[in-house]
């Protein structure tokens, strides 16, 4: 019975274009070229784990250092009185729509319960430092998966004719630094669908969570009916963008508001060019227009194209709110809030930081 869902779900119908069978790009030494194999998708999952071990450790031993030399102190909110009753309650519904029903249960007023949940919630919240060191870590990788990605693309045909990623398929071999790069790059959106449960909560939780998902998904196909070239791209393009978002976050956390105002303009520049440019102008137009003329369809490619549609979305979507950030900042006078979120934390404002700009303090006092 299980061979037999297996035997359907694995249909060569499915997965390769007409008149291809899954021995045609199987790796072996009599093909002439190398094919990709299809049980190496199952690499990045412990390598992911030693992502995390590497994150850790820089986290501790370099990145906490150099954001306390920088100012950026590790203290956290002041924790709430012990009382079991009402963490109780806590646990059942951290989100009340009012404290009057719970205040008589507990015999205590409205007001004790309001002034004990407020501070309970703020006490799960992650210091300055944490969050400087998370982006710091995102910011590292992704300014070396893109340097790398770079090196590795510079002399593949794709990279300048974006046809070559159709012409010749399925019997196109993978290098061993393209080899690498996926298993990098899938690793690393491993390590973030993972970590992200316990990493900062923010506002835009889900929107990220598929976003790594749908990575993966993409990464994956690609990866087991041998279109990593056009993967390869779509790496390129979103690493490039994701240094300056890190970057950003990074720098307002360090309380360094005129370099994290610059690199948010660049950000904007270079966000727009790839995300909302390049990826649905000339790869999204590639896999959609140019591949139909130049290999015959087949149903997992438009579950790879529907894949990256999907990210186009949430580009769109993250897009409009980095948009609306500008426009608060150009309001305000610096950058607010937190990238690709519609509402940061209070730990992400500027008036709850421990590094609030003092030309933003003075223009609301002169308010």
């Amino acid at each position: 019975m299980l061979r037999l869902i297996l035997d359907k779900f694995w249909d060569e119908g499915v997965w390769l274009p007409p008149n291809t069978t899954w021995e045609d790009i199987a790796p072996g030494p009599d093909k002439a070229v190398e094919y990709t194999n299809y049980t190496h998708v199952f690499i990045p999952i412990p390598l992911a784990v030693v992502f995390m071990v590497i994150r850790n450790f820089l986290e501790k031993h370099w990145y906490a250092p150099f954001g306390k030399s920088l100012g950026i102190k590790d203290t956290r909110p002041r924790k709430a009185p012990n009382n079991p009753k009402l963490e109780e309650a806590y646990r059942q519904c951290p989100k009340p729509k009012q404290f009057s029903t719970i205040a008589k249960k507990l015999d205590l007023t409205e007001r004790q319960v309001e002034r004990w949940w407020r501070l309970r919630r703020s006490q799960e919240k992650p210091s300055t430092l944490t969050k400087f060191c998370e982006n710091t870590w995102k910011f590292t990788f992704y300014l070396i998966n893109f340097t790398f990605g770079i090196f590795v693309l510079w002399d593949k045909e794709w990279l300048w004719d974006i046809d070559q990623c159709y012409i010749g398929y399925p019997h196109q071999g993978v290098t061993s630094d393209v080899w690498w790069y996926y298993m990098i790059s899938s690793a690393f959106y491993w390590s973030l669908t993972i970590s992200q449960f316990w990493d900062v909560k923010r506002k835009d939780f889900w929107q990220m969570f598929v976003h790594h998902i749908a990575t993966i998904a993409l990464l994956s196909f690609s990866w087991v009916c041998n279109l990593h070239r056009i993967g390869t791209l779509m790496l390129l393009v979103h690493d490039c963008a994701d240094i300056f978002v890190e970057s950003v976050k990074a720098a307002k956390y360090a309380g360094y508001q005129r370099l994290c105002d610059t690199l948010f303009l660049v950000l904007i520049v270079v966000w727009i060019s790839t995300r909302v440019g390049i990826y649905p102008f000339y790869i999204i137009w590639s896999t959609s227009i140019r591949a139909p003329m130049l290999l015959p369809m087949f149903p997992a490619y438009y579950i790879f194209n529907s894949l990256l549609c999907l990210l186009l979305c949430l580009h769109i979507l993250w897009t409009w709110l980095i948009l609306l950030i500008a426009y608060n900042t150009l309001k305000a006078g610096q950058m607010e809030g937190d990238i690709r979120s519609s509402s940061s934390e209070l730990s992400d404002s500027p008036h709850n930081s421990n590094h609030s700009s003092p030309t933003r303090v003075k223009s609301k006092k002169v308010t």
